[in-house]
């Protein structure tokens, strides 16, 4: 359905997500009737960039919607919601108190390291080494203090043009592949890592194609990071990842078991966060509108 959309109707998505109904950093879903026998509802996941095969925030944001919506049959402590991505069938519980969720926790795709210690010549800045995960997307993760930038607010600017030509020399250069799904096979996120309270504790700055900031701590970015330091020996199979946004928001990483993509170790991650409902909206478009798929400054 997703690949069906993208074909067929994807203007639909450029006339949601761009301005002037939407914005640079605009993520939405479409809820759809799901194709696997299993799942409660099936989700396109959207953007200004394109159909994303998963996101983890807008997954805790659907769930949330379709508790507090009463779209499922709702359950008190926990909701349980099977939600048929273009990965995968997702498993989500909601924590539900008087009807309102509480938290959500998604079980996401399998996620792994692809590949550590990887190296890319970067125009305008020289050599950068970066480790490749994937956690529903694939990630070039990036130390900040590797390319020379401090994590600070003010730096915002540099960590974004940096981080789009980090992901243009990748996918010219070293394009990553999905091992088991060959349709997967590009990196729009660089994830700029920075030391928090503890090792288990880390910001991040997710400098996102075609140019924006991820607001959340990012779902799928939180999952390949929990993967890659699994990998790397930096992280142990009870303990919690605490991923923390650039604007202070955290997710909480946890492994759920391992398995295997591929020819590659991987483990099951957990993401737990939460998501309130803003509003209602009603979007429409006349005929003589001049911009009827919105418009890109």
């Amino acid at each position: 359905k997703r690949a069906h959309f993208m074909a067929n109707t994807d203007s639909f998505r450029r006339w949601l997500m761009n301005e002037p109904r939407g914005h640079p950093a605009m993520s939405g879903a479409i809820l759809q009737k799901p194709t696997h026998p299993e799942a409660d509802w099936g989700v396109v996941y959207i953007e200004v960039s394109g159909c994303l095969p998963m996101c983890g925030h807008g997954t805790i944001g659907v769930a949330t919607v379709l508790v507090e919506r009463d779209l499922v049959e709702v359950h008190e402590p926990v909701t349980t919601i099977k939600l048929d991505t273009p990965v995968g069938l997702v498993i989500v519980d909601v924590n539900v108190k008087n009807g309102k969720a509480v938290n959500v926790t998604l079980t996401n795709v399998p996620s792994f390291l692809l590949a550590a210690d990887q190296e890319v010549d970067v125009v305008g800045f020289g050599k950068i080494q970066y480790d490749m995960a994937y956690g529903g997307n694939f990630y070039a993760i990036v130390p900040s203090q590797s390319v020379g930038i401090d994590y600070k607010r003010e730096n915002g600017k540099k960590f974004l043009e940096l981080g789009l030509r980090i992901s243009d020399a990748i996918n010219q250069q070293n394009r990553p592949v999905h091992p088991e799904n060959p349709e997967i096979a590009i990196c729009h996120h660089v994830d700029f890592i920075a030391p928090g309270k503890n090792g288990l504790h880390w910001r991040n700055a997710m400098a996102i194609y075609p140019g924006w900031f991820d607001r959340s701590p990012c779902g799928t970015g939180t999952s390949a990071r929990l993967a890659q330091m699994y990998a790397l020996g930096e992280i142990n199979e009870d303990e919690v990842l605490l991923n923390e946004s650039w604007i202070g928001s955290v997710f909480e990483g946890r492994i759920k078991s391992r398995t295997r993509v591929g020819n590659i170790d991987a483990i099951v991650p957990t993401i737990t966060g939460r998501a309130w409902i803003m509003g209602e909206a009603t979007w429409m478009l006349d005929e003589n509108d001049p911009f009827p798929e919105g418009f890109i400054v």
